[in-house]
This record gives structure tokens, sequence and C-alpha cells, in this order.
């Protein structure tokens, strides 16, 4: 989540750059089926291409600067994690004692997000490549997570990032479950999104392993490939199996008297993981404000035009070093988007670089506080649950309109 002429994400440079060598001399535009207006309609070609070159330059500008402070960074965040988890599943040996179960449950929540989202989610995306140290580099990592690496970086690498929020294209816009956009056709199915939602957020990492799989394609009868999706089931079991009896059968009986505390603190790691995964995800490409895209719009797409709908297709939470650290900094979605290959920790430094140039091409920047941004991706799942012209105001109205035409038309009563 590369080679120069291509931004997108850790995938072989010439798979990724035939799609976006294309230069063109007016822009053209699709409209939305919802008739919402095009942001970016105030830009011509040219501005949009040297903007391309504005970001183009600040990537290769902190390409070029890596250095011993960028190594030392990821291999103190990884020294920090590994004795963080060990530590606490040796408090969790004592389990039995509730200051231990407190103690241990917290370290190792917060061990396994760290795990998963600064670690995990940025070496598979190829930022520390380049360190050539083969512990963290993209090509061989496995995280601790149900999706194996190489499903997660296809659907994730390759599709999510490549087609960022083209409704059609990108798998990631609902995962499958969900209508987030007003384009997206209504079915009564959608009326029960926040709960499908809420339970995903419950059980996110199986979500994402499913997605990955494309399950739900396999189950309607449109896989393209039953072969390949055999293959993949059979290691996502596998992996879902070497993660279950390390955390739910190994590390609870090594606890002896303390097995059932310890097994309900993996059980409440996991959980507490999924949920601020979830969160952080949700912060990052539903709430208000991130737009969506027509299939159609991205033929013959220049880069500066993928720089674009990186840029208006993500958003970023405002908050602490900390908070940044533990969302792997996809609080930065915007500059991950934009540069998905580049060290998670130099995001913050060019985040105001960004801003400033969107605003100088007079587009949006969507940030806010976590609290604010996940009530607003909320709100979202809501609201498109229902139908684009739902409204309860509207809905009373209706049937209020449905109860007089039934009176109207019943026969007048007999005086006896």
């Amino acid at each position: 989540m590369t080679a120069t002429a291509t931004p997108p994400a850790a995938a072989a440079p010439r798979a990724r750059s035939s799609r976006l060598d294309t230069t063109t001399t007016e822009r053209h535009h699709v409209p939305k089926r919802s008739g919402k207006p095009d942001p970016t309609a105030h830009l011509s070609a040219a501005q949009v291409e040297a903007l391309g070159r504005e970001l183009d330059a600040l990537r290769q500008e902190v390409l070029d600067s890596r250095g011993s402070a960028d190594a030392a960074y990821i291999r103190k965040v990884i020294k920090v994690q590994r004795t963080l988890d060990l530590s606490s599943r040796v408090v969790l040996l004592f389990s039995l004692f509730p200051p231990a179960w407190v103690a241990g449950t917290i370290g190792l929540s917060v061990a396994k997000i760290l795990e998963n989202m600064e670690i995990g989610h940025n070496v598979m995306h190829g930022q520390w490549d380049w360190m050539r140290d083969p512990k963290i580099h993209s090509q061989v990592y496995e995280w601790d997570h149900a999706s194996p690496s190489a499903q997660w970086k296809r659907s994730h690498n390759e599709i999510h990032h490549t087609f960022t929020n083209v409704l059609g294209r990108d798998n990631d816009l609902g995962y499958g479950i969900m209508r987030v956009d007003e384009d997206q056709k209504w079915h009564p199915s959608y009326v029960g999104q926040p709960l499908w939602n809420f339970i995903n957020a419950c059980i996110f990492e199986y979500g994402i392993a499913a997605y990955d799989l494309e399950l739900g394609k396999q189950l309607k009868g449109r896989g393209e490939d039953p072969e390949r999706f055999r293959a993949d089931a059979k290691k996502v079991l596998a992996k879902i199996g070497r993660q279950m009896r390390k955390d739910y059968v190994v590390h609870p009986l090594l606890s002896g008297p303390s097995v059932l505390h310890t097994l309900a603190a993996n059980v409440t790691a996991n959980l507490v993981r999924n949920l601020w995964t979830h969160s952080v995800i949700m912060c990052g490409h539903f709430p208000e404000g991130v737009e969506t895209f027509a299939k159609e719009s991205i033929d013959g797409e220049t880069r500066g035009e993928w720089y674009l709908r990186q840029m208006i297709g993500s958003a970023n939470i405002v908050g602490s070093k900390a908070m940044h650290v533990m969302t792997g900094n996809l609080s930065h979605q915007i500059e991950h988007h934009c540069f998905p290959d580049l060290p998670s920790n130099r995001y913050a430094e060019i985040a105001p670089r960004v801003q400033e140039i969107t605003a100088r091409y007079g587009l949006s920047y969507t940030t806010g506080s976590l609290p604010r941004q996940v009530g607003s991706a909320w709100k979202q799942v809501i609201k498109l649950s229902l139908p684009n012209d739902f409204s309860l105001g509207g809905a009373a109205r209706a049937g209020a309109g449905r109860l007089l035409g039934r009176l109207r038309r019943r026969p007048a009563a007999v005086a006896a």
C-alpha cells in the first residue's frame, strides 16, 4: 500500500506504468448519476499535470532523503512492539489476578495494533524495502492477521490503491456489504448495513480475509478462477488455524490456572485491535467530504489525475504523535494514498505541503479529529442504508398522502 512514472503502491513497476503513461490536452469529465458536481471541474488539463509534477517532485525529495533516521525509527517501533507483545504475554500467565489481566490485556492490544498498523501494513507496502532487511521486506513479511500477506497485497496494493474510490473497480468501497455512495444502487438489504458494519468491525481481520478471497463473488457464482480460490482458501484457513492455536490454545494453556482468564484476554485484545483498525480505515475512506468516481472517469487517466483522485478520495485525522503511530500513520491517509511507498514516519512532515498544494489548486483537504471522523463515517453508513430520496419528513408526507388517497377512494357511507 514504485516506479517514478507511476505512483500506485507495491506492485511491479511494469504492471503499473502502462495505465498512467498518458498525456492529454483537455480533461474528460464523466458526470455521476446522482448529479453531484465535479469538485475538480475548475482545473484544466495543464493545471492537473502541473499538480502531478509538484507531487512527483515532493515524492522524489523524500525518496532521496531516506536514511539512518528513518531506519532507526522503524527498528525502534519493531523493538517496542516485540517487547510489549512478549512482556504482556508473560504478565498474562498470571491473569488470574485482576491487575495482571488488565495490564496484560492493554499491553497485548497495543502490541497487536502496532504490528498490524505501523509495521505490517506499511512493510507490505514496500516502504522499508530500500533497507534490504529481510525481516521487514514486503516480499517475505507475514503479519499477525487472518489474511495471508500475498492475498492482502493483491487486493489492497494492486487493486484498492490503483482504483481508489472508483465505483465498480475499488472493492474497498463498502467491502461488498455496504452502500457508501449515492451513486451505488440502493437495495432493501442495505437497511441492515449499520448492523453489518458493527459486526464486521468486531471480526474485522476475518472480514478482510474473506474480502481478499473475494468470497462474496464465489458464493454468487461470479468467481473468475475456482482453482485459485480453492488454493487461496486453504492458505487462509491454515493461517487462521495458526493464529487461533497461538492466541486461543498455546498461550492460555501455558497459563495453567489462569487459562480461562488468558483466553479472555486474547479474545479482548483481538477485539480491540479489530475495532480500532476498522475505525481508522472508516475515518480515512468514508467520512463526509470524501469523493467517489464513476468507472468511466478513469479511462485515459493521467498521472496527475490519479494524484487528484487520491487527494480528494481520502481523509485525514488530526491528533497527537502517539495517535499517528497507533494508526500506522494512516491518520495521514491523503499523503499515504498519494505516496503509499514512502516511509510512514515522513507523512507528518510532508502533510502541510500537501495541504498547501490542495489549497492552491482549489481542492478540498478533508480532515478532523478522530471522534468527528468516526461519527461522520457512521453517519454516512446510516444515511446511505436508505434510498437517496428518503427522509423522515418525506416518508411521513408520503404515508399521509397514501392514507388520504385510500380515504378518498372509499365509497361514501349510506345514512341509516
